[in-house]
């Protein structure tokens, strides 16, 4: 499987083996990939209607992966730079500016994969803590 928009994510995810999270993101992949495709054939096909969705699937997968309590309290800072990177991609997409998108994309799976990242390290750091 070659995963084109969202690698950092995808292997972050297989790597700490997160398969609902893993999953989600190999569709939102698929459908960003269908979603560049419409982009550079200038098409306003559903492809760039569903990838929204698909964008929000992921988040709350993400949210569930590394917990609520994280997400909206020591990770507030990266669940903000998840939105952020999403609003750059819907309005890159809404623009149909694949230029925009591409780079937008490349921000969104590093904000996504730091946060699984980060939120899997601060969890193991206090699981040690607590074994001490």
């Amino acid at each position: 499987m070659k995963v084109t928009f969202l690698p950092l994510t995808v292997d972050a995810a297989r790597r700490l083996g997160a398969r609902p999270l893993l999953d989600q993101a190999v569709r939102t992949d698929r459908a960003a990939a269908e979603c560049w495709t419409a982009l550079l054939a200038g098409c306003g096909t559903a492809a760039r209607r569903d990838l929204g969705p698909q964008l929000r699937r992921l988040s709350e997968a993400t949210s569930m992966q590394v917990g609520s309590r994280w997400w909206f309290a020591e990770g507030a800072g990266h669940r903000k730079r998840v939105a952020g990177a999403q609003e750059n991609l819907e309005e890159a997409i809404a623009d149909g500016d694949g230029q925009e998108f591409a780079l937008a994309f490349v921000g969104y799976d590093h904000a996504m994969a730091s946060a699984v990242v980060c939120a899997n390290s601060v969890q193991a750091r206090k699981v040690g803590e607590h074994l001490a």
